[in-house]
């Protein structure tokens, strides 16, 4: 799945087609396209690993889900993958394998943008709040639970409770205040990490735990398991990250 530093990649090239008009539209996801044809896109605005198409009266929210793309200007893949298409005077936008929503603008108010790890109004205060209010929840599932951390997926979060050495299943009620400290700045700082070394091509190879065989630190085999409630692969030394 997509994270949010590869959606802020996405919003990047995205953004030449902020004041331009809609041309046309297609790819087999079923609305009235008039709703946006001919129409001027405003603003793209982010929320984790969530893109909104700003237009005057409707957004287009973009979901990568699990193995969702995109390309801009020339398509390669091929017409049935592809669930919307927008062409612009400069170029084309298109989206496959995902969820596309035509929303009214009044649900963007509803959302908690603070949530979001990457975006300039972080607030790890407000995010600290929450963690509190969950104290029997495992650390892992408190990362990916995106009222929280917008924007962290699974890479985020195996590389994130390595750096700060606790195991994953661990129970948020049961990390100290310096551990809890060490979960805000690290979701945040190692989310940033991803996006510059996703920009190099080097993501892979600062990989400490993630799809990794042994530890870096004892070099004794990590483990590999499916923890939480949302099922997702942990990899995690029991040497080296504390359980709480």
């Amino acid at each position: 799945m997509p994270e949010g530093p590869t959606i802020v990649l996405m919003k990047e090239k995205l953004s030449k087609f902020v004041g331009q008009k809609v041309i046309s539209v297609e790819g087999t996801v079923k609305f009235d396209y008039k709703l946006i044809t001919n129409k001027k896109l405003n603003e793209i605005k982010l929320f984790g690993k969530q893109a909104y198409l700003i237009f005057d009266k409707v957004s287009v929210r973009i979901h990568l889900l699990m193995f969702g793309s995109y390309e801009i200007d020339e398509q390669t893949k091929p017409d049935r993958n592809l669930c919307i298409g927008l062409t612009f005077k400069n170029g084309k936008a298109l989206f496959f394998t995902c969820s596309v929503k035509i929303l009214p603008n009044e649900i963007l108010k509803t959302i908690d943008w603070e949530a979001d790890v990457m975006s300039d109004i972080w607030n790890p205060k407000k995010a600290k709040a929450k963690l509190k209010e969950n104290p029997e929840m495992m650390v892992c599932d408190a990362l990916m639970d995106q009222n929280i951390f917008s924007g962290v997926g699974n890479i985020i979060k195996n590389e994130t409770l390595f750096r700060i050495g606790v195991q994953p299943e661990s129970r948020l009620g049961k990390l100290p205040k310096n551990k809890i400290n060490d979960l805000l700045s690290e979701a945040r700082n190692y989310s940033f990490d991803f996006l510059k070394w996703k920009r190099e091509n080097t993501l892979k190879n600062h990989w400490k735990a993630h799809q990794k065989k042994n530890c870096p630190l004892c070099g004794k085999p990590l483990v590999r398991k499916i923890t939480g409630k949302y099922k997702r692969r942990s990899f995690y030394c029991e040497t080296d990250q504390k359980f709480f």
